[in-house]
């Protein structure tokens, strides 16, 4: 396969070769498990059912995942496996099955999902850095997008992740993750059945370009969801970046979710600051992976 299928067009084969995502074409996974740690509506009492990808098209370096975003660390699964993972996480209960980076996938998945469609709401759970083209291809396939909207800025989005062009190649993604799911639907229980949710992780001394981030958001998608993640903790060597050897504050974090509220945003999830620790970042164990 020539792939094409996200914004760094590597135009590789990847049953010979990889690109920048270090992906081959077959998927690699590195743990398939119930996560709580999501928002309320994705984990509920259940758990979602997530399922976490090996490689990554964009590399943060800041990446809490940095063992299987930028070192791949993960195990070769077919399609009739994947099939057999989701359908072992929704026997344990699942409310969703929620796939984590998919994004390098996102064409083998929309292969796969339209052959065989979990009984349960399909999560989206992406950086936004997503060619348009591709999310097409899921209209219909995807029932909840969980994107990140990480940089409006585009030097900073080059010094941390290598991708100058994020913040108007995001912007397009939410635009038509919005298209297909702008509308959202909730069960009895509170727990999300479609729609979207937008993920703005805080990062230190950075947070005037969140509230820039926010003030889009509250023009283009008055009615969407958005996140407000606190949970941003140092990992990796950082020192080409000093200013993200540190959490973030607590004064940083509310002059975001103060700037939000004044705004008049009303559909936000909020976190608290012990969500930044090491604690909450899952082992890549494998756990759950099927061949």
């Amino acid at each position: 396969m020539i792939c094409n299928q996200c914004p760094r067009k590597c135009n590789v084969d990847r049953i010979r070769t990889t690109g920048y995502c270090k992906s081959p074409e077959e998927f690699r996974l590195s743990r398939a498990a119930l996560h709580f740690w999501e928002e309320p509506c994705i984990s509920g009492k259940n758990g979602s059912g997530a399922v976490f990808f090996s490689g990554c098209n964009l590399g943060c370096l800041f990446c809490q995942n940095y063992e299987i975003s930028h070192e791949n660390k993960g195990m070769t699964v077919s399609d009739d496996g994947l099939i057999k993972i989701f359908e072992n996480l929704i026997e344990q209960g699942a409310n969703n099955i929620n796939l984590v980076n998919p994004t390098h996938y996102a064409v083998q998945l929309a292969t796969l999902l339209k052959k065989y469609k979990p009984s349960v709401p399909v999560v989206y759970n992406s950086s936004g850095y997503e060619s348009t083209e591709t999310l097409k291809m899921l209209d219909g396939l995807v029932d909840i997008y969980l994107p990140d909207f990480k940089y409006i800025r585009s030097d900073k989005a080059l010094k941390y992740s290598r991708a100058e062009d994020y913040p108007e190649v995001a912007m397009r993604a939410l635009e038509e993750m919005y298209l297909q799911r702008g509308k959202t639907e909730f069960d009895e229980n509170g727990i999300m059945k479609k729609g979207m949710i937008i993920r703005h992780l805080i990062l230190p001394s950075n947070t005037n370009s969140s509230l820039k981030i926010l003030d889009f958001i509250n023009e283009k998608f008055p009615n969407a969801y958005v996140s407000l993640m606190a949970q941003y903790t140092p990992c990796n060597d950082l020192s080409a970046v000093p200013e993200l050897d540190r959490k973030i504050t607590e004064r940083e974090y509310n002059k975001v979710v103060d700037y939000a509220l004044n705004l008049g945003m009303d559909k936000i999830f909020i976190q608290s600051g012990e969500s930044a620790d090491e604690k909450f970042i899952p082992d890549f164990d494998f756990t759950g992976i099927i061949k």
